[in-house]
């Protein structure tokens, strides 16, 4: 995937589900500059609390876990980026305050059901 310098460009580009329970992401490409703050909402349905994750795909690599909750009001983050578990408002939006080109990647917001196993995810390009 390749860059302007100086941009990070997002795109999202599926909407997942599993078992009734789901993911979904706003669809359709984003171009940020480098130094300003990145949102990528996620909003799930599901009975009770599953896990949630955000997995980030590099270009020529495969998918590896960026953070994870697994439980209501838990925050995960790593490397700049956050997301905390909203069992009320179901949601676990991706934040990072200041992206740089290399964030450049495909995110992918995942849940997975403890009781059955499965997992439903959606991802974003950026």
């Amino acid at each position: 995937m390749n860059s302007s310098p100086g941009f990070v460009t997002v795109v999202l580009l599926m909407l997942g589900q599993t078992h009734g329970d789901s993911v979904t992401q706003m669809e359709g490409p984003v171009t940020l500059s480098e130094g300003e703050p990145l949102t990528i909402n996620c909003t799930y349905s599901a009975t009770g609390y599953p896990n949630l994750f955000w997995y980030v795909q590099y270009p020529g690599e495969g998918p590896q876990l960026l953070l994870k909750a697994l439980r209501d009001k838990e925050k995960g983050s790593h490397k700049g980026f956050e997301a905390t578990y909203d069992g009320k408002s179901k949601t676990f939006h991706l934040v990072k305050s200041l992206v740089q080109a290399s964030d450049s990647a495909v995110y992918y917001c995942v849940l997975s059901d403890t009781v059955t196993g499965t997992a439903g995810g959606a991802e974003r390009k950026l």
